[in-house]
């Protein structure tokens, strides 16, 4: 798959790909994953970019509360905590 976008939306791509099915991150922990631990924002900004929601599996990053934050897939926010209750994620 080849994907289209900022140098940094790729790179945060890539690195939701390696959260495995049924665990969450938050956009904290991505942000400092990908060596930028000040950029939780741009990260969830990233997130609300993703070309291809579930393949990409940007419904697996919540926010550092807790909360399971936006999701921009459709569905919204509904289906990210649908998604998350699938993979036996607990929020």
């Amino acid at each position: 798959m080849k994907l289209k976008g900022t140098e940094f939306q790729i790179e945060v791509w890539k690195e939701l790909s390696k959260i495995p099915k049924g665990e969450v991150r938050t956009y904290k922990q991505i942000a400092k994953s990908i060596g930028k631990p000040k950029s939780s924002r741009a990260v969830a900004n990233a997130c609300a970019k993703n070309p291809y929601p579930i393949v990409i599996p940007c419904h697996r990053v919540i926010r550092s509360d807790g909360t399971v934050g936006g999701y921009s897939g459709q569905g919204g926010v509904k289906l990210k905590k649908e998604l998350l209750k699938k993979e036996g994620v607990r929020l």
